[in-house]
């Protein structure tokens, strides 16, 4: 809801007054229609175009234009409600364990989470304990106060409380001088804020689980515990999530994965490395064939590049000055020459590029890779599929005319499209990002890509967010978010736009006014890479795939040996057919090989006994139906294409 400052008398005494009291007066009024417990935070607009987010206390003066409300169900309001929820459990803990240290405590995703310095350990059993103490503070209704200090003068706080974290954070990290605190009864926080009003709006939460995080993300520090949780408005919301993160946790891809034969990782070979068991393997295959035969009808050219590098390359790339924290060592192999495992494909399709001479009639050049990169990750971080050290990208690289822009990113959306919709992901939320305050290339450049994304995304009906300012430095980009049938969000398709590299590398193409222009270059990844997005496809799936892409999909089981012939016979015609099919001849009963590959999720098993024999059928039982079909080979073949 949007409050129009105009709709305010024009006194001082009134523009004096913090925002909640001039909503309860215009209220009163009758000139705006809202439930004032309903409103959690408040964005007020300048006279000068700048805007920021507020608490409701804040005092407005004539230099406000207008006031945006934020209500219950705004994702703002949400992640205000959720970092003030983050302030009442380092306040519980504050009261339960008298050494405990804070650091901080942001809003994320999922919630929030808060690192604490407990100088003790401490189990998921006391979470309860903490919930409790968080449940009497939240009746307690305690004001959330703000209170701005200089520098000086929070360091001198924080220091007499004992927060030596808090202290570091002022004099190592923060540069401003004067800074915000807020306090809620006796606790008090560093924090920008904004926060809710007092903790009566905190009623509906939970804490989730704990976990180690190093102070500051460096291996160097301490060793934190941090505690997750999450927040809503309702209890309705919060008990819809919990429902769906204990779903969730039984179709964990680490489990899944290796209980399905898919994939392992062994420590021998290594943190953050996958092993692709002969099923994963299969579903991999199936996913590569399908996007190769894709991405060929759209004239893309695929490539294979080597692993290792020179390291001049990555010199000239920029990779080894901006990004050498993510690179494996340099690998000294003669007297002048080292060499460095790729992270990223890029300066090979460069290099491809630059074999001949490019005229503008060449381009669009489409170039494909299933690129296998290795980039380091702190073993921390490491998890499953979803994020490893070795990883195959669907990548390409499409150099196009600025004038061409457009048109590959509307090809680029309608690819993208087509594929999350074949693996069944019709949900999702683009992004665009915009040129940010650091940037390459000139600004009349960037102004018409961005308005080449815009039109494109136009073009396509795409609702789209745009992300000021937040592009890379060498170009705009485009972000796709799917969303799982938890209603959980990936980040998987990326189009990005780069003006920098073809610099740095001097690639040309020649322009129909014969002179050398540099081209655009545009990275894109539709599904990002096969192992993150397989974990996602387990989990989405719950291991269950589609018929399509079950790397096994027909198992055959005779009811005894006395019918292992005919079953062979049925088994060859249907692999004949190109359909994955196995045959079970093993001596185990038939209830047995059921439960077998029940556990397996295998879409169809078909039962051979007396009656299938005699008369040429066989009896079908499909997953998840508790209906037996007797069919013959050519009914089976309809219903399995319709599958």
């Amino acid at each position: 809801m949007l409050i129009d400052t105009k709709l305010i008398p024009n006194s001082s005494e009134f523009y004096n007054k913090p925002i909640v009291e001039i909503i309860k007066e215009l209220k009163n009024s009758n000139k705006i229609d809202v439930d004032v417990n309903k409103v959690i935070v408040a964005k007020v607009y300048f006279k000068d175009g700048n805007s920021k987010l507020v608490d409701l206390t804040y005092v407005i003066d004539n230099n406000i234009d207008k006031i945006e409300l934020k209500l219950e169900g705004d994702n703002e309001a949400l992640e205000v409600l959720r970092h003030s929820t983050a302030h009442l459990l380092a306040q519980a803990v504050k009261r339960l364990y008298k050494d405990a240290k804070i650091t901080i405590g942001p809003p994320i995703d999922i919630g929030f989470y808060y690192d604490i310095d407990f100088n003790q350990s401490i189990s998921e059993k006391d979470l309860e304990k903490i919930e409790q103490e968080m449940r009497k503070i939240v009746n307690e209704k305690l004001p959330i106060i703000r209170q701005e200090l200089s520098k000086n003068e929070a360091i001198e706080l924080f220091t007499n409380l004992n927060e030596s974290y808090k202290v570091e954070l002022l004099k190592e990290d923060i540069n401003e001088e004067v800074v915000s605190i807020y306090r809620q009864g006796e606790f008090v926080d560093l924090c920008r804020g904004p926060h809710v009003l007092n903790t009566s709006y905190l009623k509906n939460f939970k804490l989730l689980n704990l976990s180690g995080a190093y102070w500051k993300g460096d291996e160097k520090n301490k060793m934190l515990t941090r505690i997750y949780g999450t927040a809503f408005f309702s209890k309705q919301e919060l008990e819809e999530f919990i429902k769906k993160r204990e779903e969730a946790k039984k179709r964990d891809h680490r489990i899944l994965g290796p209980a399905l034969e898919l994939f392992e990782i062994n420590e021998d070979i290594g943190s953050g490395l996958i092993l692709w068991l002969p099923k994963g393997e299969k579903i991999r295959y199936i996913i590569e064939q399908y996007l190769r035969e894709l991405l060929e009808q759209n004239n893309y050219l695929f490539v294979r590049t080597p692993h290792i590098a020179n390291s001049k390359l990555w010199e000239i790339s920029g990779h080894l000055q901006v990004y050498h924290k993510y690179m494996f060592p340099i690998m000294k192999v003669e007297e002048n020459q080292e060499f460095v495992l790729k992270p990223m494909n890029c300066p090979f399709h460069i290099k491809i590029f630059e074999t001949k001479t490019r005229s503008y009639k060449d381009l669009p050049l489409r170039i494909a890779e299933y690129g296998t990169v290795y980039r380091y990750e702190k073993s921390g971080v490491l998890h499953g599929l979803l994020r490893v050290r070795g990883f195959t990208q669907d990548d390409a690289h499409i150099f196009c005319t600025v004038d061409q822009i457009e048109e590959e990113i509307i090809n680029l959306i309608d690819l993208t499209k087509k594929v999350l919709s074949r693996f069944g992901f019709n949900d999702y939320e683009v992004y665009l990002s915009t040129r940010p305050d650091e940037f390459v290339g000139d600004i009349s450049l960037w102004d018409q890509a961005e308005s080449a994304l815009k039109n494109a995304l136009n073009k396509s009906n795409i609702d789209y967010k745009i992300n000021e300012k937040e592009g890379a430095f060498y170009g705009p980009k485009i972000d796709i978010e799917i969303k799982d049938s938890l209603d959980r969000k990936w980040q998987c398709s990326t189009i990005q736009l780069d003006f920098n590299l073809p610099m740095k590398f001097n690639i040309h193409y020649i322009g129909s006014d014969n002179s050398r222009h540099y081209p655009v270059m545009i990275h894109r990844a539709l599904l990002g890479s096969f192992e993150r997005f397989f974990g996602i496809l387990i989990e989405h799936y719950n291991g269950e795939f589609p018929f399509w892409l079950a790397p096994l999909q027909i198992v055959i089981l005779p009811i005894s040996d006395k019918f292992n012939e005919y079953s062979l016979k049925v088994y060859d015609i249907i692999k004949s057919k190109g359909f994955r099919v196995e045959i079970d001849l093993k001596a185990n009963s038939l209830n047995y090989k059921i439960r077998q590959y029940e556990k397996l999720k295998i879409p169809v098993m078909i039962i051979i006994g007396q009656k299938e024999q005699e008369t040429n059928t066989v009896n079908i039982r499909l997953k998840h139906s508790q209906e037996k079909i007797t069919a013959n080979l050519d009914t089976l073949f309809d219903l399995l294409n319709n599958l």
